[in-house]
């Protein structure tokens, strides 16, 4: 379903604790959207093309205007989100994982990847920075295999969205690689993303342009955030007050973009899932378009429809 945006709804599936499920279709912030009398108080950026997108208020769960927000796509790397809010908690930054074979079993043909080597020895904050900055699907593998297997961490994935009120969500790929039947929202990703910043070491990874990694022979390698809009590269700047989040590519979720930035007073986070009007950099210059009115915005949102 095609939802008109609408300035001020309340986002009340980001919750601090679990919130019951509520059937498809009946979520709050969808009845928000659906209500012709809620008309949008400043006019919306020109050019948004994505298929969903969101921009809310890290601080309050409030949303500030939404397309589609329900609506289940595939999130590519965006969903790499909920495997941190999942398994990061678990594993203390300067643990230790000489790498197996094992370890790196399945890994999808094309992965992005950071450059975890069979026989390595990493901390467990390398592999965190291989998941945040390169979106390194085998330091996924690695973390899923220390967090018991990477079926039981897409389930316990399940587990925490649903726990987080997040029902777009069927995870079958903790890594966020095409997998049938895999898909989020950017209702939900929000969710995660608001989750994670909550944490300061899910805040630290996400908000770093660049890291040592280690490399053969006890040397190590820069890498750099592949997040446009974080480092400031490709064509465009680095996005005034920008901390994170997560960017993400595959074939069939397209460009996927979380963004948060803090400015005057405000942590606000836009969502923004497969831009349709082929332009470079589109999908970044989509969520800096809507952090911007938001940021215009913020202060003047009244949310509606709390619980």
């Amino acid at each position: 379903m095609a939802l008109t945006a609408v300035a001020a709804m309340s986002l009340t599936s980001i919750p601090a604790h679990a919130r019951p499920h509520r059937p498809p279709g009946r979520h709050p912030a969808v009845a928000a959207l659906l209500r012709p009398d809620r008309p949008v108080r400043r006019r919306l950026p020109r050019g948004l093309s994505a298929l969903a997108w969101t921009v809310a208020d890290a601080d309050t769960g409030r949303v500030l205007a939404a397309r589609n927000p329900h609506r289940q796509l595939a999130p590519a790397s965006t969903l790499k989100t909920l495997f941190a809010v999942t398994v990061l908690p678990k594993f203390s930054a300067g643990h230790v994982r000489q790498v197996s074979s094992a370890d790196l079993d399945g890994l999808g043909t094309g992965s992005s990847v950071v450059g975890v080597r069979q026989g390595g020895r990493y901390r467990v904050s390398d592999l965190w920075y291989g998941v945040f900055l390169r979106s390194g699907n085998d330091a996924v593998h690695v973390l899923a295999s220390m967090n018991g297997g990477w079926s039981a961490t897409a389930r316990e994935m399940q587990q925490t969205a649903r726990r987080l009120g997040a029902h777009d969500t069927m995870v079958k790929s903790p890594d966020g690689y095409d997998a049938p039947g895999q898909v989020s929202s950017a209702y939900d990703l929000t969710v995660f993303a608001r989750a994670g910043l909550a944490n300061a070491d899910f805040a630290r990874y996400c908000s770093t342009a660049r890291a040592r990694f280690p490399a053969a022979g006890g040397a190590t390698t820069e890498i750099e955030n592949t997040n446009r809009m974080l480092v400031g590269s490709h064509g465009l700047s680095r996005y005034p007050g920008i901390v994170g989040v997560k960017n993400g590519y595959t074939s069939k979720a397209g460009n996927t973009l979380i963004a948060a930035a803090r400015r005057n007073g405000h942590t606000l986070i836009a969502t923004v899932l497969n831009p349709q009007s082929g332009e470079v950099n589109g999908v970044y210059k989509e969520a800096g378009a809507l952090l911007d009115w938001g940021f215009r915005n913020a202060d003047e949102a009244e949310p509606v429809n709390r619980s």
